[in-house]
């Protein structure tokens, strides 16, 4: 068994990633748009280019990790060696220059590649410590059910004072209060990667005797049709929760005609994710995973059309109903992050092969994707419907707002539905799975007690 005091320094390590994350997904649409002063369009190719590019490293550093060798182990040293320049890079990348347009530009390109890929290479490993802190199949979900509740404390933290740390800090100018704030967030993320490092511990380790190269390691993931399910789920899901959260801004600024309800709104959205984490371990201990998994995506996806009728003028049901999306969609998370471990382990049966790194970092790949392709197209969908910052918007751009908001992840929803029904690896499944590598004495299983 993990201890609680374990599963709370784990969980702090994603509160710290998302202060960046949860600030990029909410806030950097709308902080390039009408703050750094970057067209909407502009703003959705630069999401797609860096992500993609940002994204391809991703199994290279998953490779990586797998062949580290520490005293600390081989996932824990990513975390004491990066963060820090994670830190100061965050802060640049929300940092105004006094450029020209295409000087912007190109600084923003930059920034963001850099943010991007030191969060990779904070981010890979991080993830890839939850398969290892543990080998039990419901520890495992219990786990992530701690890292995702303390994740989305991070989320609280950014919608709940982002907004108002940058009236504070800026006093009128919000190109500088954008740049204090994030230092104050990144230097409180830069204290909780440190608890996170010193309070865990690695339990699981490749064999010894274990020597794949790259490619080797790439023609073994492939093999894992579970994990080919996963990848798929990873990006689609991803596309639609990126979308909808990137539009919660513009939703509440511009549909509901309520720029001061927009800090309410997201910290409402941020609880409900908050409780459907906590809620996910004893979901898990009363039904089938799987099935829980896809019903909670449908109910998502009905929610989501459901808000497409909310009138302008009924802000709490909207409310409401970005409460109950975010409790429903974010039950499903802890589930869908053990079993990237739990994949792990079926890889290792089918082959005898372990690639703990490479694995999380695939389908973290398969995220970015995700992240990439709703950041993009919500920049996009901005620029089609004739958004233009900081002025009143017309007919047709509150009309595409509200359908980009709504009916378009309910759509990736139905479609993850429908994906994770080629999942398989039931909690009977994965512990005959367990017992026949303990039975085997399997090599790469090294639990040290």
């Amino acid at each position: 068994m993990v201890s609680v005091k374990e599963k709370i320094a784990y969980g702090l390590g994603d509160t710290a990633s998302n202060i960046i994350f949860q600030t990029v997904m909410l806030f950097l649409t709308y902080f390039y748009t009408d703050i750094f002063g970057l067209a909407p369009a502009v703003v959705g190719t630069l999401f797609l280019v860096v992500r993609v590019f940002d994204a391809i490293t991703d199994p290279l550093m998953g490779a990586l990790t797998d062949r580290t060798k520490t005293r600390w182990g081989s996932f824990r040293p990513y975390i004491l060696w990066l963060c820090v320049p994670f830190a100061l890079i965050s802060v640049l990348a929300f940092t105004t220059p006094d450029l020209s347009d295409s000087g912007k530009i190109i600084y923003a390109y930059i920034t963001y590649t850099l943010l991007m890929m030191v969060y990779t290479a904070v981010n890979i490993p991080y993830c890839a410590l939850g398969g290892v802190i543990t080998a039990n199949v419901d520890e495992r979900v219990s786990v992530q059910s701690y890292r995702f509740v303390f994740a989305m404390l991070g989320g609280i933290i950014v919608s709940a004072f982002t907004l108002p740390l940058v009236e504070y800090f800026g006093q009128g100018d919000k190109a500088l209060g954008y740049q204090l704030t994030i230092g104050a967030m990144s230097l409180m993320g830069l204290v909780m990667f440190l608890i996170c490092f010193m309070g865990t511990k690695e339990r699981i380790a490749v064999p010894a005797d274990q020597n794949t190269n790259i490619k080797q390691d790439l023609k073994e993931l492939w093999k894992n049709d579970q994990w080919r399910v996963l990848f798929i789920v990873g990006a689609v899901l991803l596309t639609g929760m990126v979308l909808r959260n990137t539009l919660a801004i513009f939703y509440v600024k511009y549909y509901l005609g309520l720029e001061d309800f927009i800090t309410t709104f997201i910290t409402i959205g941020m609880v409900g994710n908050i409780i459907g984490c906590a809620l996910a371990q004893p979901l898990a201990k009363r039904v089938n995973k799987i099935k829980a998994y896809i019903v909670l995506q449908l109910i998502a996806a009905v929610i989501c059309v459901a808000s497409f009728f909310v009138a302008p003028d009924q802000s709490y049901l909207a409310a409401a109903m970005f409460f109950f999306w975010g409790f429903f969609i974010n039950m499903g998370t802890p589930l869908l992050w053990s079993k990237m471990a739990d994949t792990v382990d079926y890889g290792q049966w089918k082959s005898g092969v372990r690639i703990t790194g490479m694995v999380h970092s695939s389908v973290i790949f398969s995220i970015k994707l995700g992240v990439a392709f709703g950041g993009a197209i919500g920049g996009w969908l901005l620029a089609y419907y004739g958004y233009q910052a900081d002025v009143k918007q017309s007919t047709e751009t509150m009309t595409g707002i509200a359908l980009s908001f709504t009916i378009f992840p309910a759509i990736g929803s139905i479609l993850v539905a429908l994906l994770m029904r080629g999942y398989t690896l039931d909690s009977a499944k994965l512990k005959q799975i367990q017992a026949d590598l303990k039975l085997q004495e399997h090599p790469a299983l090294k639990l040290k007690q």
